[in-house]
This record gives C-alpha cells, structure tokens and sequence, in this order.
C-alpha cells in the first residue's frame, strides 16, 4: 500500500507536439500517476522548473522548433532539471538514434506505436526508481539528530541560490548562528540532554521560516545557518532578530549559562548582491565574522556583517 501510495504522488510529465499521442498516454497513465502535458519543447522547460515539476519525461523526439534531443540536452545541463529521468518515446525507424539519445542521459525509449503493457512496466520501473532515489538523496541531505537540513544540503543549495541570483545581481542573505555556552550545558546536563537542546532549537528556528526559498540548516556542532535569497540587510536582520526571539521563548532552561537563566543564541547575518566574480564561501566568511562578534560582545544578540 505505501509502495501504491508513492507512485500517486509520481509526476509524469509528457512531451509531445501530437495531441493524440498525449492523450493516448495520459488516459494510459492518469490512474496510476499525476499527469502533466506539453506540446513543445519550450513548455516542457518551463513545466520542467515549475513548482509542480515533474519526477519523469516521457519525451518525443520528433518535435518542430526544437526537438526532444534538445529539450533533453537543455534539462540535463539546468541543476534544477537534471536529475529528472526522461524517457524518448520514438517511431521504430529512428532507434538507430538511441544511442545519441542514452549519450545525451536518457534513461529509456519507448518505441511507436505504444504497446500499453510495455509503457507501463518501463514507467513503473523508473518511477520506482525515482522514488528510492530521492528517499536515500533525502537522506543524504538531512541532519539525522534535528531533521533539518544538513552542512551538504546548506552547501549545494547556496550554490544554487548564488548562481541563480547572480544572473540579475539580486541579493542574497546568510545568517549563521551558534547555541550559547553549549559545552556547559553537555558538560553538566549530559549528553542526551545536549541533544534534546539541539533538536528544540533546531525546531524553534523552523517556526520562523516562512518563504519556500529560504532554509535552515545544521552546519555543524552547535553552529545552524540560514540562508534567504532576495533579502536584504534590513530583511535579514529581522529574521535573525526573530530567531533569537523564538529560541529564548522556547525557555529551555541553562543553569550554566552566564548570559541567561535560559538557553540563548547568537547571530551574524550578511548580505551581498550576487556574483559570479564573489564566491558564496565569503558571504558566509562574513556573516561568521559577525557571529564572532555577537560572542565577544556578550552574546545573546544579533550582529551585522560586512557583506
């Protein structure tokens, strides 16, 4: 059953100028999957970045203005797009073109005219697939203590965020955060209790977030970062101030913290507009900087970073 339920959540996106070849495949389809079509190439780019974006192509190649070798080549080189598998759905007299079409990364053909049986076991197959992929990419990608995202993730989607922002110089935010005294607090409630502490913070932080674009992450240790594309300074600041707020309400207590009876958090944010000539790595030197200098100042406090 939830083998079944995974596979209704699986997007098929089909790609064919021929509106009868997507209706064929999409009554074929539609019990099992979520369907989506596109009559061109160009839709199918635009369907493929979209929030609803799909888990499988199932793509023609015979397409006028631009055909399926070059929708294929454009998904697989956009970060966003090229982990989606496609499959080429072709007329037999062109499968002397598999070859160019496994080189450009696709996963499968499915020859014309359709035989159901044999789409839907190659479908069943990849979507399975897909779906153990992204369980284990999801694993990869989450800290296994707070059920956040991990310093992996945190990297992978600020390098995103940057070079996607940099192609309109729009801003880009990080703010970087550190538990206060946390070693006293293993030190003297144990370290099951350090864990606990991590998690409530962790979980404090996630409340403040509201916007699909922006992240929290565990960087390492005590230490959680924020990343917030198309912030600015002042919009970071706020952020950084309610997260501060949000762990200090949580009142979990810390008898051996000299900032307060509670358990507290410092913060560095810095924000710069988007470069390809400025790497990422010196925003986040920046916002760290300032970290450094919320601790010296007494801690419990946000700091702002140079940018």
């Amino acid at each position: 059953m939830k083998q079944q339920d995974s596979l209704k959540r699986v997007i098929v996106l089909i790609v064919d100028d021929q509106p009868a070849n997507i209706h064929a495949l999409a009554r074929l389809l539609k019990e099992d999957y979520q369907v989506l079509a596109a009559t061109s190439g160009a839709k199918a780019l635009s369907l493929a970045e979209g929030e609803k974006r799909p888990d499988i192509i199932l793509l023609d190649i015979m397409m006028p203005e631009m055909d399926g070798y070059e929708v294929c080549r454009r998904l697989k080189n956009n970060p966003a797009t090229m982990d989606i598998p496609v499959i080429f759905v072709t007329a037999k007299d062109e499968s002397g073109d598999e070859a160019r079409g496994f080189d450009l990364g696709a996963v499968d053909y499915i020859a014309k005219p359709f035989h159901n049986a044999v789409v839907k076991a190659r479908v069943r197959t990849h979507a399975q697939l897909k779906i153990r992929t992204d369980m284990l990419e999801q694993l990869a990608m989450v800290d296994g203590l707070t059920g956040i995202a991990n310093r992996r993730s945190f990297n992978e989607n600020l390098d995103y965020e940057w070079k996607r922002a940099a192609r309109s110089s729009r801003l880009v935010s990080l703010i970087m955060m550190d538990i206060d005294h946390f070693k006293a607090y293993n030190d003297n409630y144990g370290h099951g209790a350090g864990d606990d502490c991590l998690q409530r913070v962790a979980m404090a932080l996630q409340t403040v977030l509201q916007r699909p674009s922006d992240m929290i992450a565990r960087y390492g240790g005590e230490e959680f970062v924020a990343l917030l594309p198309e912030t600015d300074d002042m919009g970071a600041a706020e952020v950084a101030e309610a997260f501060r707020k949000a762990v200090a309400n949580f009142s979990l207590p810390h008898a051996f913290s000299p900032v307060a009876d509670h358990v507290t958090i410092s913060l560095g944010h810095a924000t710069r507009p988007a470069s390809p000539d400025y790497p990422p790595r010196k925003l986040l030197e920046s916002a760290d900087q300032a970290l450094y200098r919320a601790k010296e100042s007494g801690r419990n406090q946000v700091q702002k970073g140079n940018g």
